[in-house]
């Protein structure tokens, strides 16, 4: 298990690049509770997120579903391939990152990988 990797109760992985830099997207969980995704809406590069706040939304054939900072900071890298290519999210939920955020000055309630295991389970 990666040290670098946290999950939040809303379902989003962060993966720390390092202390104050980090990748998010969601977990293959969500993506699974979802279904097929045929919208990504992201922020701009410069944008500021704010922990336990939304940043994004995706919409899959059910429904459209808000996406949680799990972190507060600045977008550093938006991940241009989800906007012609949502279904990517479904194929590697773990791999298909949203953002990049920078300047990371506070931190949600951030979870172990076995935390949120056992949170899926309930």
């Amino acid at each position: 298990m990666s040290k670098e990797l946290y999950f939040t109760k809303t379902h989003e992985w962060v993966r720390f690049i390092d202390e104050t830099t980090a990748r998010v997207g969601i977990t293959e969980f969500a993506q699974g509770e979802l279904g097929d995704l045929v919208f990504i809406n992201l922020p701009e590069k410069g944008d500021e997120v704010i922990a336990g706040e939304s940043f994004a939304d995706v919409e899959s054939v059910k429904a459209v579903s808000n996406v949680y900072s799990p972190v507060s900071g600045t977008v550093r890298a938006v991940n241009e391939n989800l906007l012609d290519q949502p279904e990517l999210v479904n194929m590697d939920a773990m791999e298909a990152w949203f953002i990049e955020v920078e300047n990371i000055s506070e931190k949600g309630e951030l979870l172990t990988e076995e935390e949120y295991m056992k949170l899926i389970e309930e």
